[in-house]
């Protein structure tokens, strides 16, 4: 809904996916929806249980493109059992974070050139839950062991929601419009919602798959997921809207500045992971 969303106003959208079959039947679906079949809407091939593919399309992006106006970090899993991706971490921290980070890493100085004439022009929305404090660790991110392979599946999946609020933080205080860089990019962190969506259904680590199938339409009837279009609202409005100046923002459901965790506004922290998450990528050669 996101893509639809931007598509409409006629931007030009990268999305990344796994698999260019399927997303090509989602973006010839979602040009009919949008009765356009000139919308610019282009297959970025990422998989971001890889590290090398993550790089590979940012490479490609920066290939194509001179000017970057805005990057959603969008994708994410919640509640899987656990597993390790071929890069030997858990997968929901590689995805949820991991791979977010080193994704937006490679392409700053994009972003930056773009709002070089005109701070605010370009703008980065990393997609959080209120599960960062929902299931959270007391120490906030484990550092010395990330994977968690001993804890639950939605405390694994709160550190990773954390940890992408302390990216948005730290990004802020280095590249924002006030941040040490004076990089002039709006940065948020953005809730989007209980939604119904495919995230739901794959949370097995939560519950099993059977129950998921039973209590999913309940909670949605209940009003306790709203309906998936609502999901895109608070992005949008984080990445397109005039209005919305406020970088660093914890933006809830739905386009409103909210407070996230004690925890997600710690500085120390924030710098923390920042040192620790720089540090690991360097020395595996990827940045």
């Amino acid at each position: 809904m996101t893509v639809a969303g931007l598509a409409s106003r006629g931007a030009r959208i990268y999305m990344g996916a796994r698999s260019a079959e399927k997303a090509e039947k989602v973006i010839t679906d979602l040009k009919r929806e949008l009765g356009n079949p000139h919308a610019d809407i282009i297959f970025l091939k990422l998989d971001l249980t890889d590290f090398r593919s993550v790089v590979e399309a940012a490479r490609e992006l920066k290939s194509k493109e001179t000017g970057l106006h805005g990057l959603i970090n969008n994708a994410g899993i919640m509640g899987v059992p656990f597993s390790r991706t071929k890069d030997g971490y858990e997968i929901q921290f590689q995805t949820n974070y991991l791979s977010h980070w080193l994704f937006t890493y490679h392409l700053l100085p994009l972003l930056q050139s773009t709002a070089l004439p005109q701070p605010g022009t370009a703008r980065i929305v990393n997609v959080t839950s209120d599960g960062h404090e929902r299931f959270t660790l007391k120490e906030g991110i484990r550092l010395d062991d990330p994977n968690l392979e001993s804890e639950s599946a939605m405390v694994r999946y709160g550190q990773s929601k954390l940890a992408n609020i302390l990216h948005t933080k730290q990004l802020n205080a280095v590249y924002g419009p006030k941040g040490k860089e004076s990089g002039g990019i709006i940065v948020a962190a953005v809730h989007p919602g209980h939604i119904d969506t495919n995230l739901n259904k794959q949370a097995t680590g939560m519950a099993p798959a059977a129950i998921l199938r039973i209590v999913t339409p309940i909670m949605k009837c209940t009003g306790i997921l709203d309906h998936e279009a609502k999901g895109a609202l608070s992005s949008l409005f984080a990445i397109a809207d005039p209005n919305f100046i406020e970088s660093g923002a914890y933006i809830v459901p739905y386009a409103k500045i909210g407070k996230p965790s004690k925890m997600a506004e710690n500085d120390l922290l924030a710098e923390r992971l920042w040192e620790w998450t720089f540090k690991m990528f360097q020395e595996k050669g990827y940045l």
